[in-house]
C-alpha cells in the first residue's frame, strides 16, 4: 500500500472514531499527532482530516443531495467517513484525479465495511464525479476555512 493510500486509511480511522464518539475530528487528530502510544500520522492524513473538517458542511450537503435514497445518519459510519474523504478529494484536491479518488475510496470500503458498500460508494462518488467541474466551481467561490479569503 502506497503512502497516500496509508494516509487515507489513517484519515478514515480518525474520521470514523470522531464520528462514533461525537467529537471533533481535528481535536481527535491533535490528540493523536505526536502521541507515543499511536503510530505516526503522516502529513497527507493531517491534510485530509483538516480539509474534510473545514469543509464538512458542504461535503455533507453534496453527499445528501447525491446519495439517492440515503440520509447521512442512515449510512454506516465507516461508509460515511470514506465518502467524505472521497468527496473531499474530488472537490478540493487539485492533484487527485477523479478515478483515483473513487478507486481509493472503493478499496478502503472493501476492506472496512459491508459487501454492499463498495457498489454504494462507487455509485455515489461516480455520480458526483460526473458533475465534478460544476461542483468545484461552486465550492471554489465560497470561502473555505483557513484559505485567507474573506478575512
Amino acid at each position: 500500500m502506497g503512502s497516500r493510500s496509508n494516509a487515507r486509511k489513517r484519515a478514515v480511522d480518525i474520521l470514523y472514531e470522531a464520528d462514533l464518539r461525537g467529537v471533533d475530528a481535528v481535536t481527535l487528530l491533535s490528540e493523536r499527532v505526536g502521541s507515543p502510544e499511536v503510530a505516526p500520522i503522516g502529513e497527507y492524513a493531517v491534510t485530509l482530516v483538516e480539509g474534510i473538517s473545514a469543509n464538512q458542511q458542504r461535503i455533507d450537503e453534496v453527499l445528501t443531495e447525491h446519495a439517492e435514497g440515503w440520509t447521512l445518519s442512515r449510512m454506516p459510519p465507516v461508509d460515511r467517513s470514506v465518502l467524505r474523504l472521497g468527496l473531499y478529494e474530488l472537490l478540493f484536491s487539485d492533484d487527485v484525479p477523479s478515478a483515483v479518488a473513487i478507486d481509493q475510496s472503493v478499496e478502503l470500503v472493501k476492506a472496512l465495511s459491508t459487501d454492499d458498500s463498495p457498489r454504494f460508494v462507487n455509485g455515489v462518488l461516480g455520480r458526483i464525479a460526473g458533475i465534478r467541474s460544476r461542483l468545484r466551481k461552486s465550492v471554489r467561490t465560497e470561502p473555505v476555512a483557513g484559505d485567507g479569503q474573506g478575512q
